[in-house]
């Protein structure tokens, strides 16, 4: 039977594996002798026992093929053995390679240090997706990021005026905390010591982590600054494969630092982000490293045995344990750093085991978080890390890396581990004791209110009774879905905060069981979550006749939803923010929402 005739995007990709053929791609091209050493090594093989097409060794064969079709003498002696005559020649092959390449690997180089000839199925990984990638052929999910990462310079799209408002939001945040100006969050400071640049979730959903950075910074005595270009200190390019988009968002970052005049760049707690930028990003750019850079936990290390900051670990108290990042730990070698600060910051720290180069991967690596196709897959996969969390008894699970925090957020929920994830900032920033490093630095830690006079007999007569003012969401009952932990916890305070009584859930089913439940007088409601999404849980509220009258309110992270869910053909939600959201706007704009309701009603 005559085989088909390759598709354009073949040899497109054939010609594009030709430029990556270097000594680390080649020598894992063909030093595979396929002895299955590196399966007992990969989550995926362990999860799903009787799937052959789990082995690392079959993932990378897929690229192995191409390779020996094409360039290595084996192909074309004797292709029936090495494969070569199954290569890919259609696009329904491209498709399969697709849920291999992004579907069954995080790349979280498991398998390459337990391979006994040095073969690095991880690049091999990177590399398929890379080839794909070139071609248009990859998850919705990782197009829509790195479109955002192209186009608005950083992977979760944040408008340059979104980060702004949330740096002044946080700095405000902290002055109040503080009772002073003087923690102000600098922006663009020219001559500063250090850029400090973050991952873009800590501005779309986690934005304490910005405030809890600044104010180490700020009881450290530092002299550092934000950028509003190249902030973004992660790379897409890193798990699409995409070198071009690589050098291009690590280029931004330099040039940035370069622009400002600092001294180092510092890159906040992001596994991805600090191999991307400190070393894959000056090769994908082609740029020579321009100063030193570091990750935030080696910043915050050397503050407290330098005595620039003081810390009292009894603050955290309960037993936490450890999450070693697959990116910092296997592919940057960063094990004991994040252990010698933990140990100096709590009071009950449980290793996990394994660890450091052989720990397992949170699922969450490689990208996997932005690919909803595959959450199925990946959650059973990490059944193998929720049973290793739950042998340490931790109530809290640190880590350094957001991916991990997102990956292992899932992992506890659907395992039901009843443990919590943090990340080192948040235990430093919890351990300060701000009065000593603020002696250390010659200033008031807080501004000491003014002592106020004793009140005349006279004052205390005439003194007019106090009217408590009723919080604008007494009475109502509100029902927060979001699968984002820190994100519910954020908003559930908001709603407590003005009056009203909150209930949570995590997902689109569990968002109709507990509307159906508790008639709430508003949902407020994200949109991208997995299993049912918000817009699938909003149109069946619209079309259950215990539900269609309740408000929504949607909250989200992703704005281009905005048109899906105004297209459907149900009425459209009440209401729409955009995360982050501002507490003072969030409570106005829902009050606004039930109040207009009860008038329509009467």
């Amino acid at each position: 039977m005559k085989k088909p005739a390759k598709t354009h995007k073949i040899k497109m990709m054939e010609a594009q594996l030709a430029t990556k053929l270097n000594r680390q791609v080649v020598g894992s091209l063909v030093g595979c002798v396929h002895c299955g050493m590196c399966n007992d090594c990969c989550h995926y093989v362990l999860s799903h026992p009787d799937d052959p097409k789990m082995t690392p060794s079959y993932k990378a064969d897929q690229v192995r093929k191409l390779f020996k079709a094409n360039h290595d003498w084996t192909g074309s002696v004797f292709p029936w053995w090495v494969g070569a005559d199954k290569a890919a020649l259609t696009d329904d092959d491209l498709e399969e390679l697709k849920d291999i390449a992004f579907g069954t690997c995080t790349n979280c180089r498991r398998c390459t240090i337990n391979c006994p000839m040095g073969v690095d199925t991880a690049t091999l990984n990177r590399l398929m997706r890379g080839l794909l990638t070139n071609v248009g052929v990859m998850p919705e999910g990782v197009r829509v990021v790195s479109k955002d990462q192209w186009e608005l310079g950083n992977q979760m799209g944040v408008l340059k005026e979104d980060y702004i408002d949330t740096l002044e939001w946080m700095s405000e945040e902290l002055e109040e905390d503080l009772g002073h100006g003087e923690a102000e969050i600098p922006i663009d400071k020219a001559g500063a010591k250090i850029m400090y640049a973050i991952n873009p979730r800590e501005v779309k959903y986690d934005p304490r982590t910005i405030k809890e950075a600044a104010l180490i910074f700020w009881a450290a005595g530092e002299d550092w600054t934000m950028p509003t270009e190249g902030w973004d200190n992660t790379n897409f390019g890193l798990f699409s494969g995409d070198d071009g988009l690589g050098g291009a968002s690590a280029k931004r970052e330099y040039d940035k630092a370069r622009e400002l005049g600092v001294d180092k760049i510092v890159i906040s707690e992001c596994g991805h982000g600090y191999r991307s930028t400190r070393h894959e990003g000056v090769n994908w750019s082609g740029d020579a490293e321009p100063f030193p850079m570091e990750s935030s936990v080696m910043t915050m290390l050397r503050y407290i045995k330098e005595g620039k900051i003081v810390v009292d670990p009894s603050k955290n108290s309960q037993r936490v344990t450890f999450h070693d990042s697959c990116n910092n730990a296997r592919s940057c070698g960063f094990y004991e750093e994040p252990r010698e600060l933990l140990r100096l910051v709590t009071t009950d720290f449980q290793e996990m085991y394994p660890n450091r180069a052989e720990g397992f991967c949170c699922t969450g690596g490689g990208g996997a978080m932005s690919m909803s196709e595959y959450t199925p897959r990946r959650l059973k996969s990490g059944e193998i890390k929720a049973n290793q969390i739950r042998a340490t008894g931790a109530e809290v699970v640190v880590t350094s890396c957001h991916n991990c925090v997102d990956g292992l957020g899932d992992v506890i929920k659907h395992y039901e581990l009843g443990c919590e994830v943090k990340q080192l900032v948040d235990l430093v920033a919890n351990a300060l004791v701000l009065e000593e490093c603020a002696v250390m630095k010659g200033r008031p830690a807080t501004a000491a209110a003014p002592e106020a006079p004793a009140p005349t007999a006279e004052v205390e007569e005439a003194a007019a009774p106090v009217v408590a003012v009723e919080a604008p969401l007494a009475g109502r009952k509100i029902l927060v879905v979001d699968d984002e932990e820190d994100i519910r916890t954020f908003l559930v305070t908001v709603f407590e905060d003005a009056g009203a009584e909150v209930m949570e859930a995590s997902d689109g089913d569990e968002c109709i069981e507990k509307a159906k439940t508790y008639k709430p007088d508003i949902i407020s409601l994200d949109l991208s979550m997995p299993g049912k999404s918000g817009v699938d849980a909003f149109v069946e509220l619209r079309k259950t006749a215990e539900t269609e009258s309740i408000p929504v309110c949607v909250v989200t992270g992703h704005p281009e939803f905005r048109q899906v869910i105004y297209d459907r053909p149900v009425p459209p939600p009440e209401g729409y923010l955009n995360k982050p959201v501002d507490e003072d706007k969030l409570v106005a704009y829902v009050a606004h929402i039930v109040e207009t309701k009860e008038e329509k009603a009467n």
